[in-house]
């Protein structure tokens, strides 16, 4: 078969990412259909006038993704993808756990490098809002400023591929604080469906409204579409990009298969935490399932307390237009939550292009703190690592010890972690697994933190 496609150099897109959408957009809508066999590296290469190299970032991502498959010595075939029908009408922070104060090295999956926050260009902003718009002092729109609304829209669509629009964002005081304001806009009696192992906040704003949640079981791809099914929730809460705590990405696939389930039946919504997207440290991140189609299904979740400061508490949610209605009747006369001073300083940081850089900087750096961790974590004997290519935390297996012994030694020395078994509701955990955050740690104490580790677990 033949691929044409216009590739234009000109563009700021990079070619190999226009190809991808192209052959993405293709599969999607079916003109490349399931185990057709697409042109050889080599062939489209020569046939579109581009580098071999090109041809192959765009279907290495596009594998990556899911929609493509290899094949050894035959080449690249097309995957099954579930069709979607329309019906009429999240990074939450990944863990809230209280660590005990001043640990010698922190591992905890809430902390970030406040060293990496850009204090002096912040501070300049933010002064520049605090003495030249006293109108700030006043009342603000309780969903939020309408500049940082505008400046979100922008940006989500460009990173993300969301569909977003500004009245459908909602600023507020954090992603818990979100979240708790969006269950309780779900119609009545809704049943939710969580992952299983999963985030503990989704399950303690269920349990503090008294909302019913049935904890789905995951799999390689992330939570179960077939458990969804057979489960009576109608509404699904899930971290595609990174989930908590397995790390798993979410391929393409599943996130259609999510789709399909929530357009089936009338009342169905997907509530998707993006709470780390924005590090991935082996491929580009991944477009968000908001963007993939049916935005009238999904509520899409995301923070700033990653990527900048935890203790900013600044969060955002959209909505589909059947929520935003109700909220606006029922839950918009709380008031604003977040200080407008914060908002606007965020709005110019955002559209003037330094959340951008910012992100770059950031990313190189925990890339950077990971494999140098990674090397040396791996020199215990038989330890395994996975989750690692994306957010801020991954699993380390150590089979050479129990996982409450592995807890238990490394408390003793001052080294509080997170077992994975912690985060099961009905499944079985895997052995000897903990939880390890890397924000936290400063890179010139990674030596020393597993050489603590390593002397308290005697290996």
């Amino acid at each position: 078969m033949k691929l044409i496609c216009q590739l234009d150099q000109n563009l700021p897109l990079p070619m190999y990412e226009q190809l991808y959408r192209y052959i993405a957009s293709q599969i999607s809508s079916g003109q490349l259909t399931f185990d057709c066999k697409l042109p050889s590296r080599r062939e489209l290469s020569s046939l579109l006038s581009v580098s071999e190299s090109t041809i192959k970032s765009a279907y290495e991502l596009l594998e990556q993704e899911g929609y493509i498959r290899s094949s050894q010595r035959r080449g690249y075939f097309v995957n099954r993808l579930e069709p979607l029908r329309d019906i009429q009408s999240s990074t939450v922070t990944a863990a809230d756990e209280l660590e005990p104060p001043n640990p010698l090295y922190d591992f905890s999956t809430s902390a970030s490098d406040a060293s990496i926050f850009p204090f002096k260009l912040w501070s300049k902003l933010f002064r520049e809002a605090l003495f030249h718009r006293p109108e700030l002092l006043q009342r603000g729109n309780p969903q939020g400023e309408i500049e940082l609304r505008n400046a979100l829209s922008i940006f989500l669509h460009q990173y993300r591929a969301l569909n977003a629009q500004p009245q459908n964002i909602i600023i507020g005081a954090g992603a818990d604080y979100l979240l708790s304001t969006l269950l309780q806009m779900l119609p009545k009696n809704s049943i939710v469906g969580a992952e299983d192992p999963g985030y503990h906040g989704i399950y303690r704003n269920c349990q503090r409204l008294s909302m019913q949640i049935n904890p789905i079981p995951t799999d390689e791809n992330g939570i179960s579409a077939d458990a969804l099914y057979n489960s009576d929730s109608n509404i699904c809460y899930i971290t595609p990009s990174h989930q908590f705590p397995l790390g798993i990405s979410m391929p393409v696939g599943r996130r259609r298969e999510l789709l399909r389930w929530a357009s089936e039946k009338p009342n169905r919504f997907i509530i998707e935490d993006d709470y780390d997207s924005e590090f991935r440290h082996f491929s580009r991140p991944l477009p968000a399932l908001q963007g993939l189609g049916l935005p009238g299904q999904v509520c899409y979740i995301g923070t700033f307390s990653r990527s900048l400061a935890p203790s900013m508490r600044l969060a955002y949610m959209v909505l589909p237009d059947s929520l935003m209605h109700r909220y606006k009747i029922e839950m918009i006369k709380s008031g604003e939550t977040v200080s407008r001073f914060d908002q606007q300083t965020l709005a110019r940081f955002i559209s003037e292009g330094y959340y951008s850089r910012h992100l770059r900087r950031a990313g190189n750096i925990y890339a950077r703190r990971l494999r140098e961790l990674l090397s040396l974590l791996l020199e215990i004997p038989n330890t395994h690592v996975f989750g690692e290519q994306a957010g801020l935390h991954f699993l380390l297996h150590v089979p050479q010890h129990g996982e409450a012994e592995l807890l238990k030694r490394a408390h003793k020395v001052g080294i509080p972690l997170h077992g994975l078994s912690e985060y099961y509701r009905r499944l079985t955990s895997p052995p000897s697994t903990l939880v390890l955050g890397f924000a936290g740690l400063k890179d010139q104490d990674l030596h020393g933190a597993v050489k603590a580790l390593r002397t308290a677990w005697q290996l």
